[in-house]
């Protein structure tokens, strides 16, 4: 079964293929993904590398966490899963422009 790695710290210039081989090195890497800013197109800085398995990923975890990447040491982990977060509050309102929510109706 694949296992996903949080890989954090990364350089703006980190692409998916230097993910890819990278990893490759502790195993088979099913995927490789940067996460991009929508706004800016640039990398947040963080992606995910699925191994195709336990093993192989504890190997990455231990060859990569703490080790450079293009230039900067990286932080290497399983990855969680996303959890809920309570909804946003504040902000623009497409009712009535910028306020808290509806119940602060003027």
């Amino acid at each position: 079964m694949a296992k996903k790695l949080f890989v954090g710290g990364l350089s703006y210039e980190t692409t998916e293929a230097t993910l890819k081989e990278t990893f490759s090195k502790a195993g088979t890497v099913e995927s490789a993904t940067v996460i991009i800013d929508k706004m800016s197109g640039r990398s947040k800085g963080f992606g995910f590398v699925e191994m195709s398995s336990e093993e192989e990923a504890k190997k990455a975890i231990e060859m990569f966490n703490g080790k450079e990447i293009d230039g900067k040491n990286v932080t290497v982990n399983e990855a969680k899963p996303l959890e809920a977060r309570p909804p946003r509050r504040g902000g623009f309102n497409r009712d009535r422009g910028f306020g808290r929510g509806r119940e602060d109706r003027w």
